[in-house]
């Protein structure tokens, strides 16, 4: 009785597996784009709290919110995975890979901007001006451009 249990629950599981094996790749890619902006989010807020004269403590909430989004992402990727391959097939749209896409998108705007905030890189600043200058373009509205590393911290010269 026992045997035939867990053979039951390990084949549910290795069915599931089986379902979403080709997502792995949009997954990992989707999970190393969080955590790439996780650890530049620390570091910027550090340095942001440094340049400010403030005390800097890392926030457990913050890793949470983290961890949150990056469940909300799997589940995201796997649910248009689920709609590409099960439900609308023949259509082709590859919206697990749309759905990848924006959300690397967004995570690579978020680590331009913790990289211009933590290391006043001048390349990382003018990109994200541009970004944020095209952005509003497309839009067809002004956004602000935040562009106080480049104003505030005069005394960084980089070598």
């Amino acid at each position: 009785m026992e045997n035939t249990l867990f053979k039951l629950i390990f084949g549910v599981l290795s069915a599931i597996v089986g379902i979403f094996a080709p997502i792995a790749g949009l997954v990992c890619c989707a999970i190393t784009f969080v955590a790439v902006d996780f650890i530049t989010g620390v570091v910027a807020s550090r340095h942001r709290a440094s340049r400010l004269g403030q005390v800097w403590s890392f926030e457990s909430h913050r890793a949470w919110d983290t961890i949150r989004k990056a469940v909300v992402i799997v589940v995201g990727i796997a649910l248009a995975w689920l709609i590409d391959s099960l439900i609308l097939g023949f259509a082709h749209l590859r919206l697990a890979n749309l759905f990848t896409g924006f959300v690397c998108g967004v995570e690579m705007w978020s680590f331009l901007e913790n990289g211009a905030e933590a290391c006043n890189y001048p390349p990382f600043r003018w990109l994200r001006r541009f970004m944020q200058k095209q952005l509003s373009q497309t839009i067809g509205t002004q956004l602000p451009i935040n562009d106080e590393t480049a104003t505030s911290d005069t005394r960084r010269t980089q070598p």
